[in-house]
């Protein structure tokens, strides 16, 4: 679970899926959102004003590798908004992409579904600091 959790993390940071632009960049989350294992991001708008970007602030668990380490405090998540609360891209840990989807499901609640070889998917929920 934890390795699956380190891909999911590290593909969300790294490309974006094509998707439609929406003008409406209020429902982007913006600020500090961390897991239940301490694992924090901070996402905030970019490109046009509705994609999504994420730092990782800080990795906890089995994850916190030498190698994931080295990634904190750099963007590791990008992606662009499909519907009004949902966007897709990847997520890139421990050298390995996962295509992921974050979903708003509340002002305090993100949740990143990743994906590796379309069948082994994890869905992590973060709440806002």
């Amino acid at each position: 679970m934890h390795f699956f959790k380190t891909s999911l993390v590290v593909g969300l940071l790294c490309a974006a899926s094509i998707a439609p632009g929406y003008a409406d960049s209020k429902n982007v989350p913006t600020g500090q959102f961390k897991d239940s294992y301490g694992t924090a991001f901070k996402f905030a708008p970019c490109g046009s004003g509705t994609d999504l970007c994420g730092v990782l602030l800080d990795i906890q668990g089995q994850s916190r590798t030498k190698e994931n380490l080295a990634l904190v405090q750099k963007q590791v998540v990008k992606a662009e908004q499909v519907s009004e609360n949902q966007w897709k891209g990847t997520v890139e840990l421990n050298g390995s992409v996962a295509e992921a989807t974050i979903t708003q499901v509340s002002p305090d609640q993100v949740e990143i579904q990743g994906c590796r070889a379309a069948i082994l998917c994890q869905t992590l929920v973060f709440n806002r600091v």
